[in-house]
């Protein structure tokens, strides 16, 4: 599944893709998890189905009315306007926005008092202007907020967002059925002038403010030219009003932003950013070794403001010191809030080397937080506990949530279904709106809804659900409560999306095992099989996560393969245009160690399959099919001479010589087999 990291929302009425992120990397992995269950920590993390880019999206919330859209919309306006001011360097291009944004207003009031539901054309021509609605207020709040270095440096790559903008503005509003919405003559030709607007707007190259950019160039060019360099420097720092405290703070903090949104991407620019921070502080008399370290200090470091603080103390997310340092299976030590932060986003690579983790297991590194305690105390430092509300969000919305819930037994359906699309998004949002929510009596409620004949209510809540699932306790909770046969039926009869997060949701619940054998029990296999067979692209592969982490359970072989998983999961191997095939080659080989599925799918032609897949697959693919032929080999030895028969040695021994550590494993002992088969 797909989800967004980590800066800011996403799109209006977009569904949320963070676990479709998560459950889209390999499960290759899968030998490993049979030998050490539960799952070595592997923990779904992740929320709101929805599927990567654009898919399936216009039309997926279609059962919302227009006035949820046009009424979202109204309010980016209203916080467009807000805004104020903008960094200098990008300020009439933001103006030139909010004025453009502020026209379609008419057009949007119009629309919000209709009384009938619009047609599916013209509802999609709305889904796409709300994309573009969303990606203006992103846009201008890091003209707002972001940096002003960065912003600067990356002037022409912002100037191509703003036309990115303008390009979906003008697209959806062209497109858009005005007689059919009876839009009046006056508001469509004010919307007809400002598409004349854009079109001109596209087209435009404004020239970029030169004096700016050759300082710049001058700066980062490194000459030697020093009373030169400071002079241009005390330009810049003028032009981009950062020369007093407060601004370098705010820059200093937006700068650490960036730096966490980036999360180790393009490396070259974020340090070319922070030099030029580091140099407009010494010019401005900030003595500061460390050129993100706060220009307030913070409150543990108020009484020795010139202590350096070892650089393995800082945790590489938040860059502040650790209090709690846990070690990836990379080997890299991060604070355990913040690398949760990155876990609970979906992603399942290392933030700091960017390699796939093998698992998603925290050490505590007890070493280096020795360490860090007596530093602290011989430097009499006294480090301030985190507070578990993270940016206070959740404290914010403290009474908000408790609102919500007591909105979904409403009688009033228009409350009932505000309020559960409202937990749907904050239960992605945070970590800790997801507990306040289960603690204020959310999850009872939402199981309460998963039967409502209302299929909009139905597919928001079994979101909300899934999204509630990725915190431990929760699983637990929902499973209590009695949700998993409703999520079952709703797999049966839901909408396609309803059915896709349904499928999403029992992958993440089976992370517990008792609840693998309870959706086993419930019948849960045969429509999870069902969508992997005729659902979409993205419905194909929540299916094949969830089924993969079903049969890790043995009773659940058993009964997947009584309910026909063999030739659906060979249907998806052999469809190379949905990307599945470590998929299905990883469901396959855990259904081969059990005596049916072993005797099912050794048949000569899937050998054939094998060895194309050893021979030509990704490094990926190969492992997974060495690990197939090496199970279905021990078990029948005519398997492994009909492989022989068809070249597989010669590919074995390129394996050997040049594949992964895990594919060389599986290759060389596949080679003694063959050596005993002959």
């Amino acid at each position: 599944m797909t989800t967004d990291p980590v800066s800011v929302s996403g799109p209006l009425l977009r569904v949320n893709q963070i676990c479709r992120q998560s459950l889209k990397s390999t499960i290759g992995e899968a030998e490993e998890k049979v030998t050490a269950m539960p799952e070595e920590g592997a923990v779904a993390r992740g929320g709101d189905g929805g599927g990567g880019g654009g898919e399936g999206k216009r039309l997926m919330e279609r059962e919302h009315d227009q006035e949820d859209l046009t009424r979202e919309m109204l309010e980016v306006i209203d916080t467009a306007r807000s805004f104020g001011e903008f960094r200098r360097t990008q300020r009439k291009e933001c103006f030139n926005l909010v004025r453009r944004l502020q026209l379609v207003a008419p057009l949007l009031e119009e629309i919000k008092e209709l009384e009938t539901p619009i047609s599916d054309t013209a509802f999609a021509r709305l889904c796409d202007l709300a994309e573009a609605f969303s990606d203006a207020k992103k846009l201008l709040r890091c003209c707002h907020d972001g940096s002003k270095i960065y912003l600067a440096l990356e002037s022409e790559a912002v100037v191509g967002k703003f036309r990115a903008v303008y390009e979906k503005l003008n697209r959806a509003l062209a497109g858009m059925p005005y007689h059919e919405l009876r839009i009046t003559d006056e508001v469509e030709e004010q919307v007809e002038l400002m598409n004349v607007q854009l079109e001109r707007a596209k087209r435009r190259t404004d020239t970029q403010d030169m004096e700016l950019a050759m300082d710049l160039m001058v700066v980062l060019s490194g000459e030697e030219d020093l009373d030169v360099d400071r002079a241009v420097l005390e330009r810049l720092a003028s032009r981009l009003q950062l020369q007093a405290l407060p601004d370098l703070r705010a820059e200093t903090m937006a700068i650490k932003k960036l730096i966490k949104d980036r999360c180790s991407q393009n490396a070259e620019s974020t340090q070319q950013i922070i030099d030029l921070l580091d140099r407009f502080k010494q010019i401005a008399g900030i003595e500061d070794s460390n050129g993100l370290s706060e220009v307030a200090l913070p409150k543990y470091l108020e009484k020795c403001p010139s202590l350096v603080i070892p650089n393995d103390f800082l945790c590489p997310i938040s860059l502040e010191i650790m209090t709690d340092p846990v070690i990836v299976a990379t080997g890299q030590t991060f604070e355990r809030r913040s690398i949760q932060i990155w876990l609970d986003a979906g992603h399942r690579t290392c933030p700091k080397t960017r390699q796939t983790l093998s698992h998603l297991s925290l050490a505590p590194n007890y070493a280096l937080r020795n360490l860090i305690l007596q530093w602290c105390e011989k430097n009499k430092v006294e480090l301030l506990k985190k507070e578990t509300d993270l940016d206070s969000e959740a404290a914010d919305h403290e009474e908000e949530i408790s609102s919500l819930v007591e909105d979904l037994s409403s009688i009033h359906l228009d409350k009932q279904r505000r309020a559960v699309k409202k937990i749907r998004m904050l239960s992605k949002e945070n970590p800790d709106h997801r507990l306040a929510i289960a603690q204020n009596g959310g999850i009872p409620a939402l199981v309460s809804l998963l039967t409502y004949p209302d299929s909009k209510i139905q597919e928001n809540t079994v979101t909300a659900l899934l999204n509630l699932s990725i915190d431990e306790g929760n699983k637990k909770l929902i499973a209590k409560e009695g949700a998993v046969p409703s999520i079952i039926e709703i797999l049966k009869t839901g909408t396609v999306p309803a059915k896709e997060n349904s499928a999403a949701a029992l992958f993440s619940l089976s992370m517990l095992d008792e609840i693998k054998l309870m959706i086993g029990n419930l019948n849960g296999m045969p429509p999870l099989i069902d969508l992997l067979q005729n659902g979409t692209i993205r419905g194909k592969k929540d299916a094949a996560t969830a089924l993969f982490n079903l049969v890790l359970n043995s009773k659940n072989k058993a009964r997947a393969i009584e309910a026909g998983i063999i030739a659906p999961v060979l249907q998806v191997l052999g469809e190379t245009n949905l990307g599945m095939a470590d998929e299905a080659l990883s469901i396959l080989f855990l259904l081969t160690l059990h005596p049916d599925g072993c005797n099912a799918i050794g048949q000569q032609s899937f050998i054939q399959t094998l060895v194309e897949f050893i021979k030509e697959g990704t490094p990926k693919n190969k492992e997974c099919a060495l690990s197939v032929l090496l199970e279905l080999g021990s078990h029948n030895s005519s398997l492994l001479s009909a492989a022989i028969q068809l070249g597989v040695h010669d590919h074995l021994d390129e394996i050997v010589k040049s594949g992964t550590d895990r594919a060389q494993r599986k290759a060389k002992a596949l080679i003694s087999n063959c050596e005993q088969v002959q």
